[in-house]
């Protein structure tokens, strides 16, 4: 199974994304881990480097679904391109496939958990929230099959254990 989540960063698409590698179990693939190595690697933040932490990321999946894991792909995924990779990569590995997309209704929230998350990267910067704008509009002109989840007053380990009873074949 590939499951992919969509998201804006801040809205909590990591904290679900463990949660769901956790009790399928998957192999939880997140795509600035390795943006932030490429970077670290002494390669210049750029438009390629970030397709190139995508093409990472896909390649890695598709080495764990050919030996019969499940992979959660944890990713902005804003862009259609990057959307139908994944589409593409379920149908090339004959895998079931699910696109998560995960919202925080809550725009104070949202703008709190951008400005104090923690996370270990040293070279991937933060992005500011004025930075989030275009890739939030991108985000709703998507019209795509999904699930969405809205993570405002939310646990992550209960919001996460709903998809996967939603995900478990009736």
């Amino acid at each position: 199974m590939l499951i992919a989540l969509a998201g804006l960063p801040g809205s909590g698409k990591s904290a679900i994304a463990r949660e769901l590698a956790r009790m399928l179990p998957a192999t939880h693939l997140a795509v600035d881990d390795l943006e932030d190595a490429m970077l670290r690697a002494g390669l210049r933040n750029s438009y390629e480097v970030g397709l190139a932490a995508y093409l990472a990321a896909e390649a890695a999946a598709e080495a764990n679904l050919q030996v019969g894991g499940s992979v959660v792909i944890d990713a902005v995924n804003d862009h259609p391109y990057a959307r139908g990779q994944w589409v593409q990569l379920a149908q090339r590995c004959a895998s079931s496939f699910a696109f998560i997309e995960v919202q925080c209704s809550d725009e104070t929230l949202h703008r709190t958990r951008l400005a104090h998350r923690e996370r270990n990267y040293r070279a991937l910067p933060e992005p500011t929230w004025e930075s989030l704008l275009p890739r939030r509009e991108a985000l709703r002109a998507w019209d795509g099959e999904r699930i969405t989840i809205d993570t405002a007053n939310a646990n992550p380990v209960e919001l996460a254990a709903g998809v996967v009873n939603w995900l478990q074949p009736h």
